[in-house]
Parts: structure tokens; C-alpha cells; sequence
């Protein structure tokens, strides 16, 4: 890499791309130690929004036991954002966000146990949210009716209505809601999207994504009293409630339907969002799904193996494998998507390079970037490149860039592993309308389209 420094301005040579950066942005961009990654500019205003350049954006963090802590301590070291709140229903996680934000920025973040109470500060500009998978689209839902922008981690909704109701609550109360497919600001990523649309590979038509790992057995939970630390019926929310059990939280609630939604969603969102993006498609038209719990009997209802397969209106086609306890790779690495196309193949390893086959499987173009992914790290396998798009959300409240995933995009990569879901559940094929997905002449699929709320807890837009 070539970096040459003109006044205030950097001329950056990488990779056959060029990018020009301000000072200040390439200084804020580059802060990742050890990291080759750099992100293109291709800056324009959002459409609907204009804040103010000078003003920092002033965040609340919902959910910080985990991811949630480590997108606070990422955003902490964005110059043009502050962390002013710090929400979640266990105290002792919340105590630990905050003491580490307050080692990094020097200021110590406000403490609120009930995200309601949060989305009544006037000084609050958006929230960040990383809470179980049952609140993303309520707290998305209430924060946009309270004036607040939203940056909400897949997947987007624990079902598809929901994300229908996100989708529908951006809109009404005029948001910026970003969810975080964080492949979307990766600006290799970007490139090779851009090189399948133009046709380097011919006609793309098929895509395969996989995501493996090695969990253990959650083995089975007694029913006990809550700890004083957890505020469990707020956890739960707008769930309908069950028994705490010994062995559901902080993280095996991603194996209850009550509650989470499964590897698909909570890892496959990303290679299904990156195999839509590439395609060019939106709503699928057939999806089905093939998989069960098969290495431990215990508390784990979702599936630990699963194939989505999934046929788009445009002559396209996909298939998404999940193997949560059997961490062998697939071409070499954990997670990744691969392209086929009447003309070649790309290799996608899930980070920010890619390879370019021709149709003799000879490789013609390599872009590399050496920044390490972990698939089997449960806070961020790609940690070095999240904060890009971090910097993309906070710019883009500043009336500087577009979102890279706003949640109408976001929406439709949830939908396609949400119905995945359901084809499991119910056992067969499910037919969908293709301008929306919804389910077709199929009662017992449809239910699971939405879902029961605890009594007390209505969610509307």
C-alpha cells in the first residue's frame, strides 16, 4: 500500500482502488490497529435527514452483556459520537459497559435498567441495540416513535410481521434504521457486488453460504430463582413469559423459540444478506428447509444442522448451511458464500477479499486483505472491519452518507432465514408471493408468521 500525504488530503493506492479521503476521515477510518482495511468514500447526504455536522450524536447502548458492550466500546472511539446511556436488565453487565466506557472516553455513561424510560431522554439521538433477538424489532419500533434513529444487530425481527412493523415504523416516524450486516461497508465486498452485477462471471444464477461451528450441549435446565442482578420479566418483554432456568441466559436463549431464532438467523443472515446483495433479487418465491437437533438431546430446540434452499423469480437460486456442533470447514473456512455464474465462480471467505474463477476454475483476479476473521468468535467474527459501518450509521444521522443496510434491505435478508424457519417447523416446501414473500394457501405456516405478546405488551406501529 502506498500512502502519500498532499496538504490535507491522502491519495491511497490499494488493490487497483483509489480512494481520497480528508484528513480527518482517513485518520478516523484507519484507527483499527493492524487492519488493512480502508473504505471508499462515495459520500452523499441522506435524503431525509439533515443534522448537524458539528453536533456529536449521543447514543444509548440497549443490551451490553456481549455484542452490545463490544459496539459500545467500538463506538466510544468514533470522534462524532458519545455514549450517554448504557440500558440493560442485568445490573452487573450494565456496571462493567459503563466502567469501560468511562476508561476510554473519560465520561461516565448514564445507567437505565428499562429501555422505555431511555427513549424519554430529549437529549438521545439514537439507539444501538443488542439485546436478544425477541426485542429487536419492539425496541427498533419504540425508538423510532420516540424520534429516535436506530442501529439494531441482526436479525432485524424475531419474525417476519415484526419486520414488517420495523420496515412500516422507519417509515411513519421518518428514521434512519440500520441493521448490522456489517459485510455492506466492507469496501471490498462492495467491490465484488459491483463486479458480479457488471458480469464478471457471466450470469450469476446459483449461490451457496455456510456458517460452522463447535457449541457444546446446553444440557438441561432446572427451574430457580432469578438472580438479583437480572430484571427477568423486563428481559422477556414482549415475549410470552416462561420459567427462568439455570441454563438460558446470557446466550442459549438463541436456542428457544421463544426467544431466538437459530444459527440461521443468528449467523446466516450475514451470508444470506451478501448472497441476495449479489444476486440482485428480493423476495424469494419457494423456500424449504431440511435439518433438526441431532448432536446432543437437551434444551436446544432450533436446529444445530440445517439447509435453507431457496428459489428467486428472476431464475435464481440459493442454499444456506448451518452446522452449529461440527466445526469442519467448508473451502477452507467457517463461514463464506460462493457465486456460480454461466461464465465463472467468485469465492467469498467471509471477510473483505475475494477470488475470481474463470469457467476452467483458473483464478483470473484476487483481491486480498490480510485482516483475520474468526467464524467461531460469538461477538464478532470480523471485530477489525465492524466499526466502518459503525462510522457509516453515525454519519449518515449527520446528514453525510447514505446507510449502507437500511432496514427495508435489512428486512429481506431476515425474511429469507425467518422462513427457513418455518419450512422446517411445518415439515415442507412453502409457496410465497414474490412481491412481498408472504406464504401462500398455507394455514399452519402462516402462524408462525407472527407471534403471541405476553398480556400488557402490545406492540403496534
Amino acid at each position: 500500500m502506498l500512502l502519500v500525504r498532499l496538504g490535507v488530503v491522502y491519495y491511497i493506492y490499494k488493490t487497483n482502488t483509489y480512494f481520497i479521503m480528508q484528513r480527518r476521515r482517513f485518520i478516523q477510518n484507519v484507527a483499527v490497529t493492524g487492519t488493512s482495511f480502508l473504505v471508499g468514500t462515495g459520500l452523499s447526504a441522506s435524503a431525509f435527514y439533515k443534522g448537524s455536522p458539528n453536533k456529536k450524536v449521543v447514543l444509548g447502548i440497549m443490551g451490553v452483556n456481549g455484542r452490545g458492550s463490544f459496539l459500545a466500546q467500538k463506538l466510544a472511539t468514533i470522534p462524532n459520537a458519545e455514549i450517554g446511556y448504557i440500558c440493560d436488565v442485568d445490573s452487573i453487565a450494565m456496571a462493567k459497559c459503563i466502567a469501560d466506557i468511562e476508561k476510554i472516553t473519560g465520561k461516565k455513561p448514564i445507567g437505565i435498567t428499562d429501555i422505555r424510560q431511555l427513549l424519554e431522554k430529549k437529549d438521545l439521538d439514537a439507539l444501538v441495540i443488542a439485546a436478544p433477538d425477541h426485542w429487536h424489532a419492539p425496541a427498533t419500533i419504540l425508538a423510532c416513535q420516540a424520534g429516535k434513529h436506530v442501529y439494531v444487530e441482526k436479525p432485524c425481527s424475531h419474525n417476519p410481521h415484526e419486520g414488517e412493523m420495523a420496515v412500516a415504523a422507519a417509515a411513519k416516524y421518518n428514521r434512519l434504521v440500520q441493521m448490522g450486516s456489517q459485510r455492506r461497508s466492507f469496501n471490498n465486498v462492495q467491490l465484488m457486488v459491483k463486479e458480479l452485477h457488471d458480469g464478471i462471471i457471466g450470469r450469476a444464477y446459483f449461490a451457496r453460504g455456510w456458517y460452522t461451528n463447535n457449541r457444546k450441549s446446553i444440557g438441561v435446565g432446572k427451574v430457580v430463582p432469578v438472580p438479583q442482578n437480572l430484571n427477568y420479566d423486563l428481559w422477556q418483554g414482549y415475549a410470552p413469559r416462561r420459567p427462568y432456568k439455570n441454563n438460558l441466559i446470557h446466550y442459549n436463549w438463541h436456542w428457544h423459540w421463544n426467544w431466538g431464532t437459530g444459527e440461521s438467523l443468528n449467523n446466516g443472515t450475514h451470508e444470506i444478506d451478501v448472497i441476495r446483495w449479489g444476486l440482485g433479487v428480493d423476495f424469494p418465491e419457494k423456500v424449504t428447509s431440511s435439518g433438526g437437533r441431532f448432536a446432543f438431546k437437551d434444551d436446544w430446540e432450533t436446529p444445530d444442522t440445517q439447509t435453507i434452499l431457496v428459489n428467486f423469480p428472476n431464475n435464481t437460486a440459493m442454499s444456506w448451511e448451518g452446522r452449529s456442533c461440527n466445526g469442519f470447514n467448508s473451502e477452507g473456512v467457517g463461514r463464506g458464500v460462493v457465486f456460480y455464474g454461466d461464465k465463472g465462480t467468485i469465492y467469498y471467505g467471509g471477510g473483505n477479499g475475494y477470488q475470481v474463477y474463470d469457467g476452467d476454475n483458473k483464478v483470473v483476479k484476487e483481491i486480498k486483505d490480510e485482516t483475520p476473521v474468526d467464524a467461531t468468535n460469538k461477538v464478532s467474527p470480523t471485530e477489525l472491519l465492524d466499526r466502518v459501518h459503525l462510522q457509516n450509521f453515525i454519519s449518515a444521522i449527520q446528514g453525510n452518507e447514505k446507510i449502507n443496510q437500511p432496514i427495508t434491505e435489512g428486512h429481506k435478508s431476515t425474511l429469507i432465514p425467518q422462513l427457513g424457519n418455518i419450512a422446517q417447523r411445518v415439515g415442507r416446501v412453502l409457496n410465497l408471493d414474490n412481491r412481498n414473500g408472504h406464504i401462500i394457501n398455507d394455514a399452519e405456516a402462516t402462524k408462525l408468521w407472527s407471534r403471541e405478546y405476553a398480556p400488557g405488551w402490545n406492540l403496534k406501529v
